[in-house]
C-alpha cells in the first residue's frame, strides 16, 4: 500500500492575530501612562460628583486595545498649552458618547438611536469640566500650570505616538460598556519626555578673603573721571578766566578713565547720567600693573 501525504487540512488554524498598533501599546512610558492615568482619575471624579452620593461610581479601565473604527464616531482635539504643549484627541462611540450626555443632564430613559444637537451639547460640556480637572492635576507632572483647549473635530492628520482606552470595568445601566479612547500625537508625547538635568558645572569660586583683607574692605577710597588731559604752559594757567575754554587730548568718543585718588588708573567707561547726576557705565576694567612696575 502506497503512503499517500496527508491532505490540507479543511478548516486550518488561523495564524495568530496580531493587535492592531501593537507596537505601540506594548509598554507605555512612565510618562505617558501617567499623563492617562489622570485623565481616568478625573473622568471618575467628575462622574461621580454627577452621580452623587446614593449613585453607583463609574470606574474605568486603561486598555491598549484601540477602538474599531466607524465613521459615526465622536472626535474632540484637545491642545495643550503652558508648561507642556501638543495635541490629543479623545474619540467616542456614539453610544459612549449619548451615555455620557444623559448622566451629566440626568437622564434616566433609554438611550435614543442617535445622538442629539442636546446630546451633544452636553457631551461637550462634560469634557471641557474633565479637561479642566485633568489641567489642574497634570500641573505638578508636566512641571508647570497646564491649560487645556477642547473642541469637536475629525480625526487627526498626524500618526499617533499612543493610544490608549479608558473602559468602564462593568457594565453600564444600558448594557453597555462607555469607552473613551485617547490618542497622544508625537508632539505632545516629545514634551512628556523626561526632562533631562544638565550635568552640574564646576563653578571657579575665588577663596574667601583672609581675615586682614577682610578688615580692609570697609576703607572707602576716593575715586575721580577723567575725560582727558592736556598740557599747559605756566602763563596759559595764570591766564586762565572765566569763559575760557580749554582744549582736552581726548575726543567726545573717547573712553572715560576712573581713576582711584591716588592717580591710578583702574576703568574705563562711557558717561551716563542717573536721576540727574553724572555717572560711568564700566566698559573695560584695567588689569593692575605687575609687581615692580612703575605705578
Amino acid at each position: 500500500m502506497t503512503d499517500v501525504p496527508d491532505a490540507p487540512a479543511n478548516n486550518p488554524a488561523p495564524a495568530p492575530q496580531t493587535e492592531p498598533h501593537a507596537e505601540l501599546h506594548a509598554e507605555l512610558r512612565t510618562e505617558l501612562r501617567n499623563w492617562c492615568e489622570a485623565w481616568k482619575t478625573c473622568l471618575q471624579n467628575v462622574l461621580s460628583q454627577i452621580s452623587g452620593v446614593s449613585g453607583q461610581p463609574t470606574v474605568f479601565e486603561i486598555s491598549s486595545q484601540p477602538l474599531p473604527p466607524t465613521d459615526s464616531d465622536l472626535w474632540y482635539t484637545v491642545i495643550a498649552g503652558g508648561a507642556v504643549h501638543g495635541e490629543m484627541t479623545l474619540r467616542l462611540p456614539v453610544a459612549s458618547g449619548i451615555r455620557l450626555a444623559q448622566k451629566f443632564v440626568g437622564e434616566t430613559e433609554p438611550a435614543p438611536e442617535g445622538i442629539t444637537p442636546d446630546h451633544k451639547e452636553a457631551l461637550e460640556e462634560l469634557l471641557r469640566q474633565i479637561a479642566g480637572l485633568a489641567a489642574t492635576a497634570l500641573a505638578a507632572t508636566a512641571g508647570g500650570e497646564v491649560q487645556f483647549h477642547l473642541s469637536p473635530s475629525a480625526a487627526p492628520s498626524w500618526s499617533s505616538d499612543a493610544i490608549v482606552c479608558l473602559r468602564t470595568r462593568n457594565e453600564d445601566e444600558g448594557g453597555t460598556s462607555i469607552t473613551i479612547e485617547i490618542q497622544i500625537s508625537p508632539a505632545l508625547a516629545a514634551e512628556l519626555q523626561p526632562r533631562v538635568q544638565p550635568a552640574p558645572t564646576s563653578v571657579q569660586t575665588s577663596a574667601p578673603p583672609s581675615s586682614t583683607l577682610r578688615r580692609l574692605m570697609d576703607v572707602g577710597l576716593d575715586v575721580k573721571l577723567r575725560f582727558g588731559t592736556r598740557r599747559m604752559l605756566l602763563c596759559d594757567v595764570l591766564a586762565l578766566s572765566p569763559g575760557v575754554v580749554v582744549e582736552l587730548d581726548s575726543t567726545i568718543h573717547s573712553p572715560v578713565d576712573l581713576l582711584l585718588d591716588d592717580g591710578r588708573l583702574i576703568a574705563h567707561g562711557e558717561v551716563v547720567v542717573v536721576d540727574g547726576k553724572y555717572g560711568l557705565r564700566v566698559t573695560d576694567v584695567v588689569d593692575p600693573a605687575p609687581s615692580g612696575s612703575p605705578g
